[in-house]
């Protein structure tokens, strides 16, 4: 495992009782957010959903940095669709995932290295490698 040795930054956020039926606030109230479970009646967004979220966009910052590294201009209406599914095997429960790549004009071999690349150096992708099933797509 790596160690960090210079702290970029630290999200904070508070999330009160009720965990997936309660309420998350960041230290800096960017964020402030009521939560509900998934496939509930309540109004908040999930633990999944909010993943899904920041997994994407730390993607597409990872793919720009492939891009720079690459010589190759990314196309201005990427994108990047992300599925986090909560799911059980017997009695435990288990996430897996697919982002589903969108580099439109882009050559699709130029567009698979930097996908590969992002996903070698997303901190997201580091963080789930090995340990739930992923699966990454070009369309």
């Amino acid at each position: 495992m790596s160690r960090i040795e210079k702290v970029l930054y630290t999200g904070k956020t508070h999330t009160s009782s009720g965990g997936r039926d309660g309420a998350a606030r960041s230290s800096d109230g960017r964020l402030d957010i009521k939560l509900s479970s998934p496939g509930s009646a309540g109004s908040g967004t999930n633990p999944e959903q909010l993943f899904a979220a920041g997994w994407s966009a730390c993607f597409i910052g990872a793919m720009g940095k492939a891009a720079g590294q690459m010589k190759v201009t990314l196309p201005p209406d990427l994108a990047v669709d992300a599925e986090v599914d909560l799911g059980m095997a017997g009695a435990e429960y288990f996430l897996q995932a697919r982002l589903n790549v969108s580099l439109p004009g882009l050559d699709r071999e130029v567009a698979k290295a930097l996908t590969d690349a992002a996903h070698q150096t997303c901190p997201y992708s580091k963080a789930t490698r090995g340990n739930i099933d992923v699966a990454i797509h070009l369309v």
